[in-house]
């Protein structure tokens, strides 16, 4: 028998708002997602670093670090990658609520499971950035090897060879990352940023 009923959600005596007032920005769940060696991570970062050198509060979940903690316990079939969505999705809500722009870098293929992070949060809260980038050059920048393997039927339900990647239909944001340098693309973040005032000019 679950003991759900016996569980209390506890009231905190410092609020978002409070949290938001001292770190002098509002906090946002920036949600990169694109094809392996589209860029995310590298932006995620590249956009950290613009962030805190003006002062913000910020944190970035990147994809295999995470897989090696929280989420390592999860394989890659699609209930598994469901789960590691599901979990990260908690965890950005969680780091929203500490006042902190929290920027999470995950493949996360799926639309539905997107959506589900999205449905989490308040409409704004969440800033889903698509990393536009060709399967041919993320291949081309292939420095892990992932995708050679995966074309050699060595690694199993890789996104874009043998298991799909559904690309967001409605993003805040679709930065094309096989085009342009990193630095315009991190700026062109940061101006969005600045645009919906999560942080200020």
């Amino acid at each position: 028998m679950s003991n759900k009923k016996n569980i209390y959600l506890q009231e905190a005596l410092v609020s978002r708002l409070d949290r938001e007032k001292q770190h002098q920005h509002k906090s946002a769940v920036l949600w990169l997602t694109g094809l392996s060696g589209a860029g995310k991570s590298t932006l995620a970062h590249a956009v950290e670093k613009l962030l805190y050198q003006r002062g913000c509060t910020t944190f970035v979940f990147d994809g295999d670090n995470v897989r090696h903690g929280l989420c390592s316990d999860l394989g890659f079939t699609e209930q598994d990658r469901a789960e590691n969505i599901r979990r990260m999705g908690e965890m950005a809500k969680l780091f929203l609520e500490a006042g902190v722009i929290a920027l999470t870098a995950f493949i996360s293929p799926y639309i539905n499971d997107r959506n589900k992070v999205r449905n989490l949060m308040t409409k704004g809260d969440f800033i889903e950035i698509y990393c536009n980038c060709s399967l041919e050059e993320c291949e081309r920048r292939d420095v892990k090897g992932l995708y050679k393997k995966a074309r050699h039927g060595e690694i199993r339900n890789f996104t874009g060879i043998s298991s799909p990647y559904e690309p967001p239909e409605h993003a805040e944001l679709v930065i094309n990352t096989g085009e342009h340098s990193i630095e315009a693309c991190a700026n062109q973040v940061l101006e969005y940023l600045i645009k919906e005032k999560v942080i200020s000019k």
